[in-house]
């Protein structure tokens, strides 16, 4: 591959994994400890990961467990997910927390499949716009004695790889929402 076009592969392969990175953070019924990925807690006045203060686990399919490695932690971490938008409540017994994640209803699904396929084109827009990038960025080489023939070869490059992400945004949308519809 050109490794003028090898730039923008690069680009469009960075905004398919921050579609499937946002995407994991939607719950689809089943517990994902994904979910609390963009959480913080003040750990000595630094917000951090759960996962860096806590231990994680699903011990059960709509139930997930944060065990803190420090007691005090829990009421902060009980904190951050109830002022999150996850839409839980969490349930503390002094030691642990455990979020139950309650079956979603049809309309709920509905909702989450709309935002789903909302993000999916967000990305498409982005590799377009990477794509529009790529093409003005191959009209400015005209002007350092590049042919016509080979512009146009890397228009034709650039769009074929445009399609090729696209079809791969498609993908991981339609499994995403079959995830989210399957009961």
């Amino acid at each position: 591959m050109d490794e003028r076009i090898q730039i923008y592969d690069s680009k469009m392969s960075k905004s398919l994994a921050a579609l499937e990175g946002e995407l994991q953070t939607i719950r689809a019924g089943r517990a994902n400890p994904h979910i609390l990925d963009k959480l913080r807690v003040d750990y000595y006045g630094s917000p951090t990961p759960i996962q860096q203060v806590a231990n994680v686990t699903v011990p059960e399919a709509r139930m997930i467990q944060i065990q803190p490695w420090e007691p005090k932690m829990v009421k902060a971490i009980e904190k951050a997910i109830l002022t999150s938008d996850l839409g839980l409540n969490p349930n503390n017994d002094g030691k642990s927390i455990r979020l139950v994640f309650p079956e979603l209803t049809e309309e709920r699904r509905k909702e989450l499949v709309k935002d789903v396929k909302k993000k999916g084109e967000g990305a498409k827009v982005a590799m377009r716009n990477i794509r529009r990038d790529a093409n003005d960025a191959f009209k400015k080489l005209a002007k350092q004695d590049v042919s016509e023939d080979e512009i146009k070869d890397l228009g034709d490059e650039i769009q074929k790889l445009t399609d090729k992400y696209i079809r791969k945004v498609d993908a991981v949308v339609e499994a995403k929402n079959k995830e989210i519809l399957t009961v």
